[in-house]
């Protein structure tokens, strides 16, 4: 962060009447149309702009300001980004997708303008689940004993290693939405899965990791830090996902529909986590947890650096709006420490081609006549 750039009282009090300007990535997707909106809400005088790398997602997005970029794995992505903060005067880069956050981490210092983010290591590690997860445990940190893939014979060591586990969890060490994930009963069937996306979709097996599979409730908990201070902590349970039926896994990480739910058990572990990887912690901790059979949860990954898809439930419920406290930590203005605000049960509701939708469990039959008997 850098600390010549003047604080957001500073640009409020200058007697010079100018929005703060602020730049996100992955504009047209659906986390940055939903950040997008709930910072809106809280701000209309925000003016926010997008860029994506592809014209058409780029065309569906609602900011103010459209970016046409290369993609994040491209060099030339940083100088993109700096090129339209250096035309277009930008008070704050916002990243919203895992690779966004990695580009836009490892080349902070040459953007040219602020980033709210975690330290460079603490991404990179956040960003290998089988990293995290031996990390982690090395702590006695409540996470699922994993193993890396690094050809066939580490599979069926594997599965010695994590007996007597009767389900294994096949997963890539990287990305979102599940992506090549499966529950697996025997080392064959956890070959061949890997096998398909190495001939077919050119992934390796380093590629790969196997883990517990721990059966029970799936959470979400969003934390705001500043210099190792929990500023805000918000929690929800995903109850159904975006085509889960057709998955092999039966889950992704983007919910149909999710409930706010007060379960300090899940906030407990998620801040011992954060502390443990940074005593310093900045930014924004999106993470996820499974609970195991005995109901305890367990860090599955975390999302570092960016939100969730479902972040307007974080925002717009409750009495903060944590997008607007990410924009306000970012530009240097004080805050108080709200730690845990999380009104329970509250709905998200999305579809495909829909806009979301909050309701309140007492709220959910409003309207609806019951012609089921």
């Amino acid at each position: 962060m850098a600390s010549a750039l003047p604080s957001f009282d500073a640009m409020l009090t200058s007697g010079v009447s100018m929005p703060v300007r602020l730049l996100i990535t992955s504009g047209g997707t659906g986390p940055t149309e939903s950040l997008l909106r709930s910072l809106r809400r809280a701000d209309p005088g925000l003016f926010i702009a997008t860029c994506h790398d592809d014209v058409f997602v780029l065309k569906k997005s609602a900011g103010a300001g459209l970016y046409l970029t290369p993609p994040p794995q491209h060099a030339g992505f940083v100088d993109a980004l700096h090129r339209i903060v250096e035309a277009d005067g930008f008070d704050l880069v916002v990243p919203n997708s895992d690779p966004d956050v990695a580009a836009v981490s490892e080349a902070r210092e040459t953007i040219g303008t602020r980033v709210f983010l975690p330290r460079k290591d603490t991404i990179r590690l956040c960003q290998d689940k089988y990293a995290l997860s031996a990390y982690l445990l090395d702590r006695h940190l409540p996470a699922p004993r994993s193993c890396a893939v690094t050809d066939e014979a580490s599979i069926a060591e594997a599965f010695r290693v994590l007996a007597p586990a009767p389900t294994l969890w096949c997963r890539t060490r990287t990305g979102t939405g599940s992506r090549g994930a499966i529950p697996v009963r025997t080392p064959q069937q956890a070959l061949s899965w890997i096998e398909y996306w190495r001939t077919m979709r050119g992934v390796p097996f380093t590629e790969f990791m196997l883990s517990e599979y721990l059966p029970g409730r799936d959470f979400t908990c969003e934390s705001l830090w500043k210099d190792g201070v929990l500023i805000v902590v918000k929690t929800a349970e995903r109850l159904s996902y975006f085509g889960g039926a057709e998955r092999p896994s039966g889950t992704s990480s983007n919910a149909a529909l999710a409930k706010t739910v007060v379960e300090p058990d899940v906030v407990r572990v998620s801040t011992s986590v954060v502390r443990a990887l940074d005593p310093h912690a900045t930014g924004v901790f999106s993470i996820d947890l499974k609970a195991d059979d005995r109901g305890m949860p367990s860090v599955t990954e975390i999302n570092i650096g960016r939100v969730f898809s479902t972040t307007s439930l974080f925002d717009l419920v409750g009495k903060h709006n944590m997008a607007h406290l990410y924009v306000r930590l970012a530009l240097d203005e004080p805050v108080d420490v709200v730690d845990d605000d999380v009104v329970p049960d509250y709905y998200f509701v999305r579809h495909i081609d829909t806009l979301p939708d909050i309701v309140h469990a007492d709220d959910v039959f409003e309207g609806i006549i019951d012609a089921r008997s």
